[in-house]
């Protein structure tokens, strides 16, 4: 005869729910082994004369829950393993041994390969005294959530929502902080201590805030948010975001979202991109808020259009994100590892060439400059190109050959300037002149669109500056000349 475990479940705490079956097993059983003693049920047990050993002294032993249960799972298993022919081992859990039972999922994970039956026998749970005390009906949708290991990105405002394992206030608090993520500071919540139990049953409702203020948490706690229609809790989640845009794409939405495709809302992406780009620049966190989400209609739109003709939808482009994220960080995900940021891009770029090649395309077919997009604004594609080829090899030994190579285009545009070159030559001249220079910037590790930018933002305020000057001298520009102007610039360095 095999090995074998029987569990039971001791119910929600009220000792007349037991069933007379687990009681028979717990009665019957060599070895009685029980998660914790900390149970309304314990002291019943006691009076017929059950004898039990508890695991609460690992609780004090191990640093998290995990290593407990880890534990308890490897004892039972060797307990199991060394027992006599024909011994009958329970091990008695809280609740539903199916329900937030950690141990009872790892004992049926391993004892299959140990030879170890496992025999389930369940008991009432904390759920059944929860739909019963708390009185909603779990048809209407219904989630159960573990506080320990709780994130607002799984709240669903529409589901009548369960929250277990809130062992102390600490835990409470997590729970109110996430949850007021998505809630509203005010919103009733309701706080469950042994629900179903004589004389320690407690039912509190309280505003959301004044959750970890409640008294009493314990093994047999639990926090329950009643579900709302109400759309504006769904207004913090993506869903509702997907959904909104949907209804603006529909027969029944906005006529100028019906009329748009990706050609004509193309220009879009690309001014929305640069008011990002500004708020960045200003250094403006509101303003960037704002206009982040601007950007991210725009990729919002661009699905949806594409979601209508069932080519993909927006969940695909975020699977198809996070399946790149992991596999080109395997430093974060992976067994590899990056000590520095030139690292993390050299396992950046060896995956990349992996997907590649995953994909077919073989790498010796493939141009060391592709990849870039014909469309980037040109001097980040400059950038890109000497980026690109210099990985390679094609690339000057330091900076100072680059010096020389701007002033020999340098002294290039000008001959074509001074000799009359026709202006298709001059501009080649000057195109040449700029792609050196973007060289330089390469070489001192500094964007040349960032360069250009901050210069950009220093001639405004320098000539705003002048505007500002001139206007005290009852001026404008045009009623000045460029001496005045520049001295006045000149003077404007020391101040902006």
């Amino acid at each position: 005869m095999s090995a074998s475990i029987t569990i039971t479940g001791l119910g929600s705490g009220n000792p007349d729910r037991l069933t007379l079956g687990i009681i028979k097993a717990l009665q019957q059983a060599s070895q009685v082994y029980v998660r914790t003693k900390e149970h309304p049920v314990m002291s019943v047990l006691e009076d017929m004369k059950i004898s039990m050993q508890s695991f609460d002294a690992m609780y004090e032993s191990h640093d998290s829950f995990p290593e407990v249960y880890e534990t308890i799972t490897s004892t039972l298993i060797e307990k199991a393993l060394s027992s006599e022919e024909g011994a009958q081992i329970v091990y008695a859990v809280p609740g539903h041994p199916m329900v937030a039972e950690s141990t009872v999922q790892l004992l049926r994970a391993r004892c299959p390969e140990k030879g170890i039956s496992i025999n389930v026998m369940g008991g009432e749970s904390f759920l059944d005294e929860a739909f019963t005390r708390l009185n909603f009906d779990p048809i209407e949708g219904f989630q159960l959530l573990d506080a320990s290991g709780i994130h607002s990105s799984v709240l669903q405002p529409r589901l009548h929502t369960l929250i277990g394992q809130v062992y102390d206030g600490f835990t409470a608090s997590e729970v109110k902080l996430c949850l007021m993520e998505m809630y509203p500071d005010d919103y009733p919540v309701i706080v469950g201590h042994a629900l179903g139990v004589d004389d320690q049953e407690q039912v509190i409702q309280v505003p959301l805030y004044e959750l970890d203020r409640v008294e009493g948490y314990g093994n047999l706690s639990l926090i329950y948010v009643p579900r709302s229609e109400d759309d504006q809790l769904r207004q913090r989640t993506f869903a509702r975001l997907h959904e909104i845009v949907g209804i603006l794409r529909s027969p029944d939405g906005c006529p100028w979202d019906q009329e748009q495709t990706h050609q004509s809302i193309r220009k879009n992406l690309i001014e929305e991109m640069y008011e990002v780009l500004e708020t960045i620049d200003e250094d403006d966190p509101e303003h960037m808020q704002e206009e982040l989400g601007d950007l991210m209609l725009q990729v919002m739109l661009h699905s949806q259009m594409e979601e209508e003709v069932g080519s993909f939808n927006i969940y695909d482009v975020i699977q198809g994100l996070n399946d790149k994220l992991v596999f080109r960080h395997p430093h974060v995900f992976g067994e590899l590892e990056a000590g520095n940021s030139d690292e993390a891009l050299r396992n950046w770029d060896k995956m990349k060439a992996e997907e590649k090649l995953a994909k077919g395309i073989a790498s010796e077919r493939v141009s060391a400059l592709d990849g870039i997009p014909k469309d980037l604004p040109a001097l980040m594609k400059a950038y890109k190109l000497q980026k690109k080829a210099s990985k390679v090899g094609f690339d000057w030994d330091d900076i100072h050959d680059v010096f020389d190579k701007i002033e020999e285009e340098l002294n290039e545009l000008r001959e074509a300037v001074d000799q009359g070159f026709d202006k298709d030559e001059q501009v080649l001249e000057l195109g040449d002149l700029l792609f050196a220079a973007t060289n330089a910037a390469r070489f001192l590790q500094t964007d040349p669109e960032e360069a250009l930018t901050r210069t950009n933002y220093k001639f405004l305020k320098r000539f705003r500056y002048i505007e500002e000057e001139l206007q005290l001298r009852g001026k404008t520009p045009k009623e000045s000349n460029v001496e005045e102007m520049e001295a006045i610039w000149q003077s404007a360095k020391n101040q902006v």
